[in-house]
């Protein structure tokens, strides 16, 4: 792609989410999600392929979908009370039009059916932006007006998505199908918590956005699409095959890695509001997340291809990629647990 259409487009992602970010009135937010959604298309659709213009033709429909339900509630509510104010969200219908419409464009269960599919169509650093700076814009949304909403239908919205998004992930071969069930978990458990304590859902929406990055950019490093392609790896570089299997353990909230700390804060306030069973129950939906994750895991660190040689291969092929993106958020995916009273303080 021509670096200057690059450059636009990027800088259309920025506009567009930092114009959703700075908005307390609903055109504006609808403005800006608008941009973003028109500004990441033409990414997706970059390397021409059937299956790469089926996904964004999917993911088009989706959010269009998404905007125009966006829109409506937005008007029902500026009809019933006057004005077009974010925090003014006094009519539930509105409201649960809202949530519905921003379910689906981040991807939460029962709205979740579109984001493996577009996900599996797409390279992997387009699926990197699709699967963290595409959430950012909808979910600074729901933050704002998760005071109006339900708080049963907020909690129903995350418990499904993590139940959701550890059963999807079991049966699936694919890694960026994968990565897509393991992003509507991790958005569950920003929901559920939404209500209680919402600087936990700004806490695990970073370390979400630094270990997805981590994975992303690891499986970009050895061009990996599917589990069989993890085990031909180790020979060629083995420290990458070691800090990626510890990233992928650290997504599933493995202890003492990073991705540990937000699942164990969120767990520990859900105690504290007196829902011990909800605890549990997102406890229990974790270990099915990690199940996948240690499968991933297993293959690529302790079985080995027949179509590999047994021993480390001499000669290495000169990379072109930056690899500084990937060292710091491995580097963060990994060893922030140590940090994690201090990062409790801030929050």
């Amino acid at each position: 792609m021509n670096p200057y259409v690059l450059t636009a487009l990027l800088s259309s992602l920025g506009l567009g989410t930092t114009l959703t970010f700075a908005s307390s009135h609903w055109l504006l937010a609808w403005m800006g999600l608008e941009i973003n959604t028109l500004a990441i298309i033409p990414l997706m659709t970059q390397h021409h392929h059937p299956r790469a213009v089926e996904a964004t033709t999917k993911y088009f429909l989706t959010q269009a979908a998404a905007a125009a339900m966006i829109l409506f509630a937005s008007t029902t509510n500026a009809w019933l009370t006057g004005g077009w104010d974010m925090n003014d969200m006094s009519s539930p219908i509105a409201s649960a039009m809202v949530i519905a419409a921003l379910a689906l464009k981040i991807g939460l269960a029962p709205m979740h059916f579109w984001m493996p599919e577009v996900l599996q169509g797409l390279d992997l650093l387009t699926g990197l932006i699709l699967s963290t700076w595409q959430k950012l814009a909808p979910l600074a949304l729901i933050v704002q007006t998760a005071q109006a909403i339900d708080p049963l239908l907020l909690t129903t919205l995350g418990l499904m998505s993590t139940l959701v998004g550890g059963w999807g992930g079991l049966n699936q071969t694919q890694l960026r199908k994968i990565l897509a069930y393991s992003s509507i978990a991790h958005m569950g458990w920003m929901i559920i918590i939404l209500q209680y304590a919402p600087q936990l859902t700004l806490l695990a929406l970073l370390m979400y956005i630094f270990m997805t990055s981590s994975a992303f950019l690891t499986l970009k490093a050895s061009s990996s699409t599917k589990i069989g392609t993890l085990a031909t790896i180790w020979s060629k570089s083995p420290i990458l095959t070691t800090a990626a299997a510890l990233v992928l353990l650290s997504l599933g909230g493995l202890p003492p890695l990073t991705g540990f700390m937000p699942k164990w804060l969120i767990l520990q306030e859900l105690a504290k509001q007196g829902l011990p069973l909800l605890a549990t129950v997102m406890a229990l939906a974790a270990l099915l997340s990690l199940y996948f994750y240690l499968r991933l895991c297993y293959a690529m660190t302790l079985t080995i291809s027949p179509h590999t040689n047994t021993f480390i291969t001499p000669w290495r092929v000169q990379t072109t990629q930056f690899s500084l993106p990937l060292a710091l958020s491995t580097v963060v995916a990994l060893g922030l647990l140590p940090m994690a009273p201090a990062i409790v303080m801030l929050v």
